[in-house]
């Protein structure tokens, strides 16, 4: 018997391929059939450790039998713990943190604090970054100065950027924001110089001004370190997280620098929402964080990144693959052609393998702990379904 899912209203613009899906375990996913999939999209990034954790399930059993959620004038010293967690993954031991809802939502919320502490500053982002679903930061006009860094990516100066570069010396003197996406570039994967960012933190802080570091999508162990800032060298005043800090649960967390914290209790920012540090979301947060630490998640997650890029970059061609790029866990693979990408994506799902088609270009950000004969399996089947394509083209 087919299964609808038509009393479901589905906005996202993806089709819904496999909509009976069972059962999950780790990096694999069951559907009704019995079918199985290996889950490379880690449900849209959000499963650092893969479906169905045993100590995540048991952390919320365990937080259900007390209390999952609070009002505004009570908590519970679970939220306190986590915030602890939180800061310490972030370097920011001496700051404060909120929990939220969504990474949007973290997002948002560093924003509105930006612009609390400095009403008329405009803020810098890269012209590829994504920063959420809320209009405040997906409609650019007012108040936005995009950077973009094309250029810069081919600039034979790149790996030595210099603080004296025209296009640096452009940036306009009411921009004293840098909201920095580093490395997921609205889920294309791409990443901006070192040298480049490290200048445009210099600029902005240099004018007192505040870095907010979106690491929704490349937090949590994804890039082979907690954050994909760490590969920048760079302490931002803001720290957004979300997506594999709940490990599927909806939890987002912003990290507040000392000092940026200290300037928003001067003053008279008030920011409410009913899932605000909820004693559930927190709880699975800092069991998350404890995961990370006792499987060594993040050591893990770098050396294996490395061998799954090895891997996918072997499939570059002149045919069909004109790019394999990536950083830890985080892959962008480029087609010549994007009808060939099809093709590979369905031939893909018939063989029980699951990424991200994004028309043109395949987005591919595995569980940490996926297997590596698993991975290397479905890079197996990459490779057939790509020679088919050559065979039937002559």
């Amino acid at each position: 018997m087919g299964f609808s899912m038509s009393s479901v209203f589905n906005c996202t613009g993806h089709d819904i391929r496999v909509p009976d899906i069972v059962d999950s375990d780790g990096a694999w996913l069951v559907d009704a059939g019995g079918n199985r999939y290996l889950d490379l999209e880690s449900g849209v990034w959000c499963l650092p450790l893969g479906h169905k954790h045993p100590r995540i399930n048991a952390a919320m059993a365990r937080q259900a039998e007390s209390i999952a959620h609070t009002g505004f004038c009570y908590s519970s010293n679970i939220v306190e713990q986590a915030a602890r967690s939180v800061l310490s993954i972030a370097d920011m031991d001496a700051g404060q943190c909120v929990f939220l809802s969504s990474g949007s939502e973290a997002v948002e919320l560093a924003r509105q604090m930006c612009r609390h502490i400095a009403p008329d500053a405009a803020t810098l982002c890269l012209h590829d970054a994504y920063f959420g679903s809320y209009s405040a930061t997906t409609e650019r006009g007012d108040g936005w100065f995009e950077f973009d860094w094309q250029e810069c990516a081919i600039c034979p100066d790149r790996e030595d950027c210099k603080s004296d570069c025209p296009r640096l010396q452009g940036i306009p003197d009411a921009v004293s924001i840098f909201a920095f996406e580093p490395g997921s570039a609205s889920g294309f994967v791409r990443f901006p110089p070192v040298s480049l960012i490290k200048n445009i933190t210099r600029l902005i802080q240099g004018r007192g001004g505040k870095i907010l570091v979106n690491e929704v999508t490349t937090g949590m162990g994804r890039t082979g370190a907690w954050f994909g800032c760490n590969h920048y060298e760079i302490d931002p005043d803001f720290l957004c997280m979300g997506k594999g800090l709940g490990n599927g649960y909806p939890v987002s967390a912003l990290a507040i620098n000392r000092r940026t914290a200290k300037e928003l209790e001067q003053g008279t920012f008030r920011y409410m929402q009913s899932h605000q540090n909820d004693p559930m979301a927190a709880a699975i947060a800092h069991e998350v964080i404890a995961v990370f630490r006792d499987e060594n998640l993040i050591r893990k997650a770098a050396d294996k990144g490395k061998k799954f890029l090895a891997a996918l970059q072997t499939l570059t061609d002149d045919n069909n693959i004109r790019e394999v790029r990536g950083r830890g866990m985080i892959y962008g693979i480029d087609f010549v052609d994007g009808e060939v990408g099809d093709r590979i994506y369905e031939g893909l799902l018939k063989q029980g393998y699951i990424v991200c088609n994004r028309g043109g270009m395949f987005r591919i950000d595995p569980p940490l702990v996926t297997e590596e004969a698993d991975f290397m399996g479905f890079v197996d089947v990459f490779r057939n379904l790509l020679a088919a394509e050559v065979a039937a083209t002559g």
